[in-house]
């Protein structure tokens, strides 16, 4: 379910995510420093290196791949996480509501590449919030968490 045009609008928002995140990884080493941490409590994700934090993000959710399950989850959908970093995806899911695009409304969306699936769906988020990047955390058991970037800057 969904309108003629979305499949084009994805893959253009999922180009514009490719070109967003290659600008954080030239202007902020996105990628490259050893450590990564994300804080829920202030809603941030910070990357560091040996010697401290360098590069923080004030962060959104977008949703989780579990390689078990064989799905995405929304982050709307999934209560585990707080609901002030989940109003980005929620954005997203009334977007689909207002277009009719199912798999922006479905709790959960099934597909047999979730990497790409999840850089796709959060690659929508990222448009229709206007959001500056992405990140998606390395898989852990099969997990893969999808953050949306609201703001990012050099640690002080």
């Amino acid at each position: 379910m969904q309108p003629d045009w979305y499949p084009a609008w994805r893959e253009e928002a999922f180009e514009q995510l490719t070109a967003k995140n290659a600008r954080l990884a030239k202007d902020f080493r996105l990628g490259s420093w050893s450590h990564y941490d994300y804080d829920l409590t202030a809603g941030k994700l910070l990357f560091s290196d040996q010697s401290g934090v360098k590069v923080v993000s004030e962060i959104q959710i977008a949703g989780s791949t579990s390689a078990k399950a064989g799905n995405w989850l929304w982050a709307w959908a999934n209560s585990n996480w707080p609901s002030e970093f989940t109003t980005d995806a929620q954005s997203a899911r009334s977007f689909g509501q207002k277009h009719g695009i199912g798999e922006l409304t479905q709790d959960y969306v099934k597909d047999d590449d979730l990497n790409a699936l999840g850089w796709e769906l959060t690659s929508a988020v990222t448009r229709i919030c206007k959001a500056c990047g992405a990140y998606r955390s390395p898989p852990d058991d099969g997990v893969g968490l999808y953050l949306i970037l609201k703001t990012i800057s050099w640690a002080s």
